[in-house]
C-alpha cells in the first residue's frame, strides 16, 4: 500500500501543470519550447512540496515525461493512491462547532469525497448561511456566515478560479467580548467546484484564523 503524501490542493495544482503540459504539446512543436514546459512542469510539481524522499521526487517528475493525454491520465489515477484524504469527522463533533446554530443542518458525511476535500463547506439555503469546517494543527475550525449571491462570475478568494460568486460575511469579536466586527470576501458558491479547482491554502487559512480571533 502506498503511504499517501500528496494534500487535495496540490494534486489540483499537478493536475493544473498536466493541463499546461497538454496545451504545450499540441500546440508547439519546437523541441527546444517542449523541453523548457517539460523541465518547467517538473519543477513546479516538485516545488509546492516542502520535504521529498528521491522515490516520491523521481514519481513527481514522471509527469514531464508523458506525451498523450491518455498516459498523462493513467498518471494522474496513480497519483490518487497518494492523497491525504480529508480527516475523518463526526456529526458531533461538527455539531460542537457551532453551538450557536439552532437546527443545525449537517452535510451529507456518506457521500463526501475525502480524498479531494481541501476544507469542507455547505450552504443552508434555509437560512443563507455557509459553514466551513477546516483541519488545522491537529484539530477542526468551524465559522459561518451568510453568504449573498452576486449572481455574476469573479475570482474567488479561495481557489482564485473564475466561478459563480457569493460574498461571505462573518462575524468576529471586535476587542470588547460585548462587540462584534464583521469580515467578507467573495468565494465561489458552488462547494465542489472551490474543492476541485484549489492549488493553494495560504488565503484560505489567513481568512479562517482572522475570523476565529
Amino acid at each position: 500500500m502506498q503511504t499517501p503524501f500528496i494534500h487535495n490542493h496540490q494534486y489540483n495544482y499537478i493536475y493544473k501543470q498536466a493541463e499546461f503540459l497538454l496545451k504545450t504539446l499540441r500546440s508547439v512543436v519546437d523541441p527546444k519550447v517542449l523541453d523548457t514546459v517539460r523541465y518547467t512542469v517538473s519543477t513546479n510539481a516538485v516545488g509546492i512540496f516542502d520535504d521529498l524522499t528521491l522515490e516520491r521526487k523521481q514519481l513527481l517528475e514522471q509527469l514531464s515525461t508523458y506525451a498523450t493525454p491518455h498516459d498523462v491520465q493513467l498518471y494522474l489515477n496513480q497519483l490518487q493512491d497518494y492523497l491525504i484524504p480529508y480527516p475523518q469527522v463526526t456529526a458531533k463533533q461538527i455539531q460542537k462547532l457551532f453551538p450557536k446554530a439552532k437546527k443545525l443542518k449537517l452535510p451529507n458525511l456518506e457521500s463526501m469525497d475525502y480524498a479531494h476535500t481541501t476544507y469542507l463547506r455547505w450552504i443552508d439555503i434555509a437560512t443563507s448561511r455557509l459553514f466551513i469546517v477546516y483541519p488545522h494543527e491537529g484539530r477542526f475550525l468551524g465559522i459561518e456566515g451568510r453568504i449573498t449571491p452576486t449572481n455574476k462570475k469573479g475570482y474567488c478568494m479561495f481557489c482564485h478560479r473564475h466561478q459563480e460568486l457569493g460574498f461571505y460575511n462573518v462575524k468576529t469579536k471586535a476587542n470588547s467580548a460585548d462587540n462584534f466586527a464583521s469580515m467578507g470576501q467573495y468565494v465561489c458558491m458552488d462547494d465542489k467546484a472551490c474543492n476541485e479547482s484549489i492549488t493553494e491554502i495560504s488565503m484560505l487559512e489567513k481568512f479562517l484564523l482572522a475570523a476565529i480571533k
